[in-house]
């Protein structure tokens, strides 16, 4: 059952021997409390894993119907058919989605689900799967359904849906090298987890292959943007010129492209792209993207569902993991290698 006994403010005040009068002062207004006294609340509060809960004022038996969503960035478009679908899928039913960017940082997306458990949620759903050791301490506590999306992992929390972003990043690396290229670059923007499984994938794929390309491997620390990878592929052209080119996000991808054509490359004669998502664009480039479908609006469908399901149950669905997979989308960007004679 999820709605076990959550950690009260008592349970705070008996461990650090005070009142829960004293507890809530120090929680709200740490001034009035002195330094000795806060260092043992703080204390308490760190081992109990206790979240403040700033809706307590209503009654305990009251329903938010809120459900926290904790995304990764709210400017990137690959959330956008995730979050569209939770929002079809909650609103009808009378529950409304929290919506918060982690802004790709685990210590904020720490402070956002304790944020959001403080506003009471039922349930939240998480993009990702690493979580810190003291946010995954702090949902344990919780006691609400909690699903990780876009990723799956051996030790979820308590749902996971998505898929496997090494076996994503495999495959498209395996289907370059089944067209006969050899010389294969990987373009990527800043090292999510999920950049970093698709790295991953694309090195056991050449590894499997015997072949070291570990010198046309570039990525920088930003948001994956077509400019960006405008930049990395002009800057990889001026050193060499690969036979294709991994590239770990559609947005990537097309500024790739953009860099092709500029530098007079053709694609996919004399190089070969593909991406990564199969964004809303990918299909109408010239020529069009070869890509990786990611189910982003049934992970958010699916997800929304299971905590539905919880929500209504009290009980945790049976399945823990759910494996959505990928498609190999070929396109016009991609294409066998042609040996020069």
């Amino acid at each position: 059952m999820f709605q076990k006994r959550r950690t009260t403010l008592e349970d705070v005040a008996r461990i650090a021997n005070v009142s829960a009068v004293t507890v809530s002062r120090a929680l709200r207004r740490p001034d009035m409390v002195s330094a000795e006294l806060r260092k043992r609340i703080d204390a308490a509060v760190e081992r109990l894993a206790y979240v403040p809960n700033f809706a307590a004022s209503r009654l305990a038996s009251a329903r938010t119907h809120a459900i926290g969503v904790v995304v990764s960035s709210l400017s990137n478009g690959i959330f956008a058919d995730y979050l569209q679908a939770i929002y079809n899928s909650l609103l009808p039913l009378g529950f409304r989605p929290v919506v918060v960017s982690s802004r790709y940082s685990a210590e904020e997306e720490e402070a956002a689900i304790k944020a959001l458990l403080g506003q009471n949620v039922e349930a939240l759903i998480l993009v990702g799967v690493n979580q810190t050791r003291a946010a995954r301490r702090v949902l344990a506590r919780a006691r609400i359904p909690v699903v990780q999306t876009f990723e799956l992992t051996d030790d979820p929390i308590n749902l996971n849906v998505g898929l496997s972003q090494r076996k994503g990043g495999y495959a498209a690396t395996r289907f370059l090298l089944d067209l006969g290229h050899r010389r294969i670059a990987y373009l990527s923007g800043q090292r999510d987890d999920r950049a970093r499984a698709r790295l991953e994938g694309y090195r056991a794929a050449l590894a499997e292959a015997c072949l070291d390309c570990s010198s046309l491997v570039a990525s920088l620390p930003a948001q994956a943007t077509i400019s960006l990878g405008r930049k990395l592929t002009l800057d990889m052209l001026a050193a060499e010129v690969p036979d294709a080119i991994f590239c770990c996000d559609d947005n990537i991808a097309l500024g790739a492209l953009f860099a092709c054509e500029q530098t007079q490359l053709d694609v996919p004669g004399r190089i070969s792209l593909i991406g990564f998502n199969d964004l809303e664009f990918a299909a109408a480039c010239n020529p069009p993207l070869s890509t990786v479908l990611t189910p982003r609006a049934d992970m958010g469908r699916v997800a929304s569902e299971l905590v539905l399901r919880a929500i209504a149950t009290g009980k945790r669905p049976a399945s823990r993991q759910i494996d959505l997979g990928f498609e190999i989308v070929a396109r016009g960007s991609t294409g066998p290698r042609i040996v020069e004679p």
